[in-house]
């Protein structure tokens, strides 16, 4: 997974490469494992740690973070916030790949293995 991010000025690259891979982490997490799920009668049944998927070390993939240095006039030094945008793009680009790959858009999270059959299943009773 490559991560590409426009980080203004990198005061301390080290800890900039540390922040985007725990954030594309995070997106992984968030687009593939997390999910609330509750039964018919509106129990939740991820409640627990033990429950509520979550990346591990070994499903994530290798990652390699890319930093865009473009100083901003806004920040301090030219930096920008640097652990927040990694979250947000990884759940969207898994949904088009889903999507080039077998064809039917998901728009809602998680992107689980279920999720991805039911839309099929959906898509082929059309």
């Amino acid at each position: 997974m490559v991560v590409v991010q426009d980080v203004g000025f990198a005061l301390n690259p080290l800890m900039v490469d540390g922040q985007i891979h725990g954030g594309a982490v995070q997106s992984l997490g968030w687009a593939l494992q997390e999910a609330m799920l509750y039964d018919n009668e509106g129990q939740l049944l991820t409640g627990s740690l033990m429950d509520y998927g979550l990346p591990r070390f070994d499903s994530v993939p290798g990652i390699e973070a890319v930093l865009v240095n473009n100083p901003s006039p806004l920040g301090p030094f030219g930096a920008r916030g640097v652990g927040e945008p990694p979250i947000t793009a990884g759940p969207v680009a898994i949904a088009n790949a889903i999507r080039d790959a077998v064809g039917v858009r998901i728009t809602d999270l998680s992107l689980r293995s279920e999720t991805v059959w039911q839309a099929l299943q959906a898509k082929r009773k059309t």
